[in-house]
């Protein structure tokens, strides 16, 4: 297994750097410019936001995978770093010999195979995209063994959870030694996964006005500034379902000891009951650079600008229990992880479907759920697939779930 070497610069490849994850990432290595280097950045198809990022960091290498939009990136950069393009260029990004880690922070299902493609070329990964571990999480971590590569999650949850198990037992291998691609510990050490979640903007909304609720309302957050399908995702809880899934494969524990917990402050971003009964807590201010930076200096602690929590100020910390009724997503998620195999990506891709749908206004918002049940109750589980299996999996729910947003849209205007 490779080292983590302690005080190492890390030269990072960021994929999704013009989302909320990859600005907060560009803060970060503002903030610590001697533990973390940008030398890679890659996007979808926002030509002008990239070039502003390049611009600002100088990064040598440059990806935009519309490659329509290559001129205008090229117009728009001030410096003249290489230039990828297109999946290959993504794939070729991530690969390069001077890269460190790559922080994959590619909304949905896209970040799959560049991920699996560093992991093979020997890369870090940084894991923001939730989508990659629930896809694909057996072969995503067998692969990291295999390559004696790190996974560090992203996720605030997942990372507060990391910092907790290793800070437990001292689960970081000394700074001589080398470490694990999943953390060193004991999981029957762990009782509980608790994992933390706002609750969203209708933690309080009667079930009665679900169906009123508009794209606009879904979209106000109270704690998180987001892109528009993982807050949609915090408004139906899919997005702490697909954490479910994703803790069980970074941490190795069975489905049925990974809980969620509402706690609308946000400060407490999860926590991890022993089995003696002990519960330890991650504590910080609701701000993605804070496991941004933690992933890239793990295992050291480094000094920043950030603030730190003045607990004179913190007026209370509440905890509720989900209402699992009123928000299926939780127990669809359970289900699917406990099912296993291709069960998780079927879910996945349909979550994705409604949600656009949802966006654009061809469905109300509780028919996210109903969807995303629809499409997992139609599927036959393939158990331990492959990679294609995978993406055929992928492909046909999207396929599924679009015919009953049809359905559904004519079901509507009959009813008119």
């Amino acid at each position: 297994m490779r080292k983590a070497h302690s005080g190492q610069r890390k030269r990072v490849v960021i994929l999704g750097a013009t989302g909320s994850i990859g600005e907060s990432a560009l803060k970060v290595a503002g903030d610590i410019p001697e533990r973390m280097e940008i030398i890679g950045l890659a996007a979808n198809s926002n030509a002008e936001k990239l070039a502003a990022a390049a611009n600002e960091t100088r990064a040598p290498f440059v990806c935009l995978l519309n490659e329509t939009k290559i001129d205008i990136l090229r117009r728009a950069l001030e410096y003249k770093p290489r230039i990828f393009s297109g999946d290959a260029g993504l794939h070729e990004i991530t690969c390069l010999t001077a890269v460190d880690m790559v922080l994959v922070a590619i909304v949905g299902t896209g970040g799959l195979r560049p991920a699996l493609t560093a992991i093979e070329a020997g890369k870090d990964l940084a894991v923001a995209s939730k989508e990659i571990l629930v896809m694909a999480g057996e072969i995503v971590m067998q692969k990291a063994r295999d390559n004696g590569v790190h996974v560090l999650p992203v996720d605030s949850e997942h990372n507060a959870i990391f910092q907790i198990l290793e800070s437990a037992r001292g689960l970081v291998a000394p700074k001589d030694r080398g470490a694990e691609a999943a953390p060193t510990f004991q999981s029957s050490d762990i009782r509980r996964i608790m994992l933390t979640a706002s609750g969203g903007p209708f933690r309080e909304t009667p079930r009665k006005d679900f169906d009123s609720i508009t794209p606009e309302q879904a979209l106000k957050h109270p704690t998180w500034n987001m892109g528009p399908k993982i807050t949609i995702d915090s408004a139906t809880l899919f997005n702490k379902g697909l954490e479910m899934i994703e803790a069980h494969w970074l941490f190795n524990v069975e489905m049925k000891r990974v809980e969620v917990v509402i706690h609308p402050q946000s400060i407490v971003h999860s926590m991890v009951e022993f089995t003696d009964g002990s519960t330890l807590a991650q504590l910080s201010y609701s701000n993605m650079c804070f496991p941004i930076q933690y992933a890239v200096t793990w295992p050291d602690r480094v000094p920043n600008t950030l603030p730190p929590l003045d607990f004179s100020k913190l007026s209370k910390l509440e905890f509720f229990t989900p209402r699992y009724e009123d928000f299926p997503a939780l127990n669809l998620a359970r289900r699917a992880g406990e099912t296993g195999g291709t069960l998780p990506a079927v879910m996945n891709a349909a979550n994705e479907i409604a949600v656009a749908a949802f966006l654009d206004r061809q469905t109300r918002f509780p028919e996210i759920w109903h969807v995303v049940e629809e499409v997992m109750n139609r599927h036959a589980a393939i158990a331990h697939p492959n990679l294609d299996a995978i993406l055929q999996a992928d492909q046909w729910a999207r396929n599924e779930a679009q015919g009953c947003v049809k359905s559904l849209r004519e079901l509507q205007r009959q009813t008119r």
